[in-house]
């Protein structure tokens, strides 16, 4: 599953516990720009965006000079043409691989009409890379989207970041899992299941204990609550405890609850054996890993 970004501006920072992989070994010369952050992506064109241009330095480099240049500071952007429409940055330790064509020649599925390969990087290979932080695609088209690279590609690292444009998501879809969690969050545990048949959560958060009024049910929860996981696939469920608070007053006396977390679990053990309840503790983060 890919990202895609129309235009929220992505900001790539230093990874400041890892040492990057020198690419001297791979190329013998790099192309580099000094500039302010951050990057923007924007879906009619791609632009490095600077609020000051304090200093731009832009050249080929030889090997040495390169290497040499990467340590002057935590906004240095290494960028290694690999031809074509292809690069590799390395934007202060995140690299990100743009439109790649390595492997095989760029022919649009016509190779009686075009047919192209590289002049200088003939050997080069996706086993060449040092490890790749995130995969942008430009445009749908091949010389851009070139799904001879990206099926091998997504097979060597199939939970790769991906941002693209959105004319590229069909193609994209099958090939990268992002290892992408979607949320649905339902104060009441009051849904309509007409509108969720054909969604999907991985996480959903929801009271699990129903709060009762005379003739009148404030917040659902227990089965109901169960029957929300089950209809969204979920493979986290987070309850909410909206009525486990100091109250006081005439309403508050006659709120029922009912129903315990406890008796919630049985009841989902049952319908969904798979999902699991993460409690939340107040004022501590509940992390939820990709899968």
């Amino acid at each position: 599953m890919a990202v895609y970004c129309n235009s929220a501006p992505f900001s790539c920072k230093a990874s400041r516990n890892r040492d990057p992989t020198p690419l001297s070994a791979l190329l013998p010369t790099r192309l580099f720009s000094l500039l302010q952050p951050p990057i923007s992506f924007h879906p009619d064109r791609l632009k490095l965006s600077t609020c000051r241009w304090d200093k731009v330095a832009s050249a080929v480099v030889s090997e040495e000079s390169a290497v040499g240049s990467s340590s002057s500071g935590t906004d240095v952007f290494n960028l290694t043409y690999l031809e074509g429409n292809s690069w590799l940055w390395d934007i202060s330790g995140v690299r990100v691989l743009v439109d790649p064509i390595l492997v095989g020649n760029l022919d649009f599925g016509i190779p009686w009409l075009y047919d192209a390969a590289k002049k200088f990087l003939k050997n080069f290979e996706l086993t060449d890379l040092p490890q790749v932080d995130c995969l942008l695609i430009t445009q749908s088209l091949d010389d851009h989207c070139h799904l001879k690279t990206l099926k091998p590609l997504s097979k060597m690292s199939p939970n790769l970041r991906v941002i693209a444009t959105p004319n590229a998501k069909p193609l994209l879809d099958p090939l990268f899992r992002n290892g992408q969690l979607t949320l649905y969050y339902e104060p009441y545990c009051v849904y309509n299941k007409d509108f969720l048949e054909k969604e999907h959560a991985d996480i959903v958060i929801t009271p699990v204990i129903k709060q009762l009024l005379p003739n009148f049910t404030l917040v659902s929860g227990q089965e109901d609550a169960v029957q929300l996981a089950k209809l969204l696939h979920a493979k986290f469920i987070v309850p909410m405890k909206n009525g486990d608070l100091d109250s006081k007053g005439f309403l508050a006396s006659i709120v029922q609850g009912e129903g315990t977390i406890e008796s919630f679990k049985e009841l989902l053990l049952k319908e969904l054996p798979d999902a699991k309840t993460l409690e939340p503790t107040p004022g501590e983060p509940l992390q939820i890993p990709p899968p």
